[in-house]
């Protein structure tokens, strides 16, 4: 288990309502618990005022074999694993960081039904809200073909924090997309503040009504 610090020098943002939210990211042997997959990493980056202020990160072992495929893919070994701490007491440390905070993830469908599927047999209670930066994205930047998260970093030039496919990397990423989003939506649409409900809200909306929406939003909240 590693924690890091986080830095200075990040760009300014709007804020949100919920000034501290937790981005998500696992690593796994597979793409469901359902079918005995289980998690082999997981990484939290805290952001707390419109900045990145956390870093939580750990390898887990949790009684499964790494497919070669996945190492391959991630870098992460079966030898890895079994030399980390087991997955129950990694899951009580990322309950514990992420406090009950709102959580965000990329594809946040695949990471919260690890999430839940790990608490649920320590039976630690569920998130509240969690929010996809990919369904956001696909809103925000419809003239892309492909909102992978290497494909948002390279068109927004966003900052590289290290190699994809590690929990890590791709969780700060991932926060730096955030902050990019509601950094957009305020300049382009005129919001003073972004509201963490608006986040919510604007996943759900159909991709050729996501301006008219924001737009909408902006005004009927006296966002302006």
């Amino acid at each position: 288990m590693t924690h890091h610090p986080g830095r200075d020098g990040q760009p300014e943002t709007p804020n949100n309502m919920s000034s501290t939210l937790v981005v998500l990211d696992f690593e796994t042997t597979g793409i469901s618990p359902q079918h005995g997959a289980r998690p082999t990493e997981v990484a939290a980056v805290r952001i707390e005022n419109g900045r990145i202020a956390e870093r939580y990160q750990s390898l887990m072992y949790a009684g499964v074999s790494v497919p070669a495929f996945i190492t391959e893919l991630t870098g992460i070994t079966n030898a890895m694993v079994r030399a980390a701490p087991p997955a129950n007491r990694v899951m009580r440390e990322l309950h514990a960081f992420v406090d009950g905070q709102p959580i965000i993830a990329h594809n946040a469908s695949f990471d919260r039904k690890f999430l839940e599927a790990e608490w649920r047999r320590l039976r630690l209670p569920m998130p509240s809200t969690v929010l996809c930066s990919l369904l956001v994205s696909r809103r925000l930047y419809p003239e892309m073909t492909r909102h992978t998260l290497g494909a948002l970093v390279h068109h927004l030039d966003l900052p590289r924090a290290g190699r994809y496919h590690r929990a890590l990397a791709d969780a700060e990423m991932t926060a730096h997309l955030w902050l990019r989003m509601t950094a957009d939506i305020a300049d382009r649409f005129g919001y003073r503040t972004v509201p963490l409900a608006l986040m919510e809200q604007i996943q759900t909306i159909a991709k050729h009504r996501a301006a008219d929406y924001l737009e909408s939003y902006r005004d009927r909240h006296g966002l302006r």
